[in-house]
């Protein structure tokens, strides 16, 4: 992720639901809030800043419109954004763990 920084843990657990799946709005705030066991909440406002911005830098595509249901599905670049926040995150527990022994 050298352009664009890391990623919050909102946009980290979004672009995760889309590893398997194509989802919809409210299938991804489900997945966010089963994986995280409702530690991480997603607001409406924010689920669709996120899938805005996705959309736009290339992290996800729309696949399916059904009235005002949407699906997504990850790209390329998206899967590579999130082996990238992954790896990092990886290696900041690791430092975080060398340090708390």
């Amino acid at each position: 992720m050298k352009d664009r920084g890391v990623l919050t843990e909102s946009m980290f657990y979004v672009l995760m639901s889309f590893l398997h799946n194509e989802m919809c709005g409210i299938e991804i705030t489900e997945f966010v809030d089963c994986k995280t066991h409702g530690r991480v909440r997603l607001g409406p406002g924010t689920l669709y800043t996120l899938l805005g911005k996705f959309q736009d830098e290339h992290l996800i595509e729309e696949t399916q419109t059904d009235g005002r249901k949407r699906s997504y599905r990850i790209t390329e670049k998206g899967r590579e954004v999130f082996r990238d926040e992954l790896t990092r995150l990886k290696a900041c527990v690791l430092d975080g763990e060398e340090e708390s022994v």
